[in-house]
């Protein structure tokens, strides 16, 4: 028997360092374009919601998606500074080489 109702979460950031979150109850069937027209925070967006770049637990998904319970709708807003030139503005304030956070492949034995 399948739920009357599920929950999903919407996930937001209007601007750097402000992420928003919101949990949702939705008939069940419901799409992303559904969940966004549920919440309120979102009224002003109604009429460009095509325009939005939407995903669903990280993969850019169409309005019309199904969801399914807890499913963890985001939406992403666009690129201010491409990534490459924000790495090279930390490198220039810092004055020293930034250290990924990925182990280096030095450690490993080779064969």
């Amino acid at each position: 028997m399948a739920p009357a109702e599920i929950r999903v979460e919407l996930v937001w950031s209007p601007q750097a360092g402000d992420v928003r979150h919101e949990w949702l109850s939705l008939p069940a069937g419901a799409t992303v374009e559904q969940a966004l027209r549920a919440c309120p925070a979102f009224a002003d967006q109604l009429p460009r919601l095509g325009a939005l770049k939407v995903g669903v637990w990280g993969r850019v998904r169409p309005l019309d998606m199904v969801l399914r319970e807890r499913d963890r709708i985001e939406v992403y807003r666009p690129l201010t500074v491409d990534p490459k030139e924000a790495r090279r503005q930390r490198y220039r304030a810092a004055g020293e080489r930034i250290v990924s956070r990925h182990r280096p492949l030095a450690g490993k034995a080779s064969r």
